[in-house]
């Protein structure tokens, strides 16, 4: 079995569905006692949460970069940045370290094109949503359109993720204004939904939309597990 590093801790409320999950899954695949060989270097979120308001994106690949390196001399044998907002640098720290990157939007696209989609909606940090980074590899690595709320939409969508849920709060307000998100978005065309921010998946799933939900938490921590028992 390869060990897994995680870069956590943005939030740790949804480093610990990874952990979880990937754990659940090395169960269901070996049974018995199995569990997974993790390695986690959890950022404490207040100082790294605020750079991307200022534009500290150098400063932000820096600090991950570091946590990845240090991960790798550990023994990892694959990386995982458990946050989707923070894959805006990942090319900057795949290029710093000798092991392999899982990327959260590549594992998600062959959730999606494996349903035969074509067009999701995004939900996500207001970073996710509207820069380029994310949508820009689904479309051109995958051929997947994607589309987003509305702007006041999005602010909402942005409050929530920072203000409730990184705080570990979670209120059916909120999850009643989400449920309409989506409902807006599959209006609109999108065929399915992706939960494009790791802590989303707290509040809202499947059971809130008709159209497929994609939970990149789940996603991408399931991959993790299945790369960990690939021989």
């Amino acid at each position: 079995m390869k060990t897994i590093g995680l870069i956590g801790g943005m939030s740790w409320e949804s480093s610990l569905e990874y952990y979880r999950i990937i754990n659940q899954v090395i169960r269901e695949k070996l049974g018995g006692y199995h569990s997974a060989r993790i390695l986690m270097y959890s950022f404490d979120f207040s100082e790294i949460a605020e750079l991307p308001d200022k534009g500290g994106w150098g400063e932000t690949a820096a600090l991950i970069i570091v946590a990845a390196r240090k991960l790798e001399k550990a023994g990892a044998d694959v990386l995982l940045i458990c946050t989707n907002t923070m894959h805006k640098v990942a090319e900057e720290v795949q290029d710093n370290v000798g092991i392999p990157l899982l990327h959260i939007a590549d594992t998600a696209a062959e959730q999606i094109k494996a349903r035969g989609l074509k067009k999701t909606g995004l939900l996500g940090t207001i970073f996710t949503m509207e820069d380029d980074f994310y949508k820009e590899r689904l479309a051109e690595k995958h051929g997947l359109e994607t589309i987003v709320p509305d702007e006041q939409e999005r602010q909402i969508i942005n409050n929530v993720i920072y203000n409730e849920l990184c705080c570990g709060q979670i209120r059916k307000s909120s999850k009643k204004e989400f449920r309409k998100i989506m409902q807006n978005l599959a209006v609109k065309g999108a065929e399915g939904i992706i939960l494009g921010c790791t802590e989303i998946c707290l509040l809202v799933n499947q059971q809130d939309v008709e159209i497929p939900v994609f939970d990149t938490t789940t996603i991408h921590a399931t991959a993790a597990a299945v790369f960990a028992l690939d021989q």
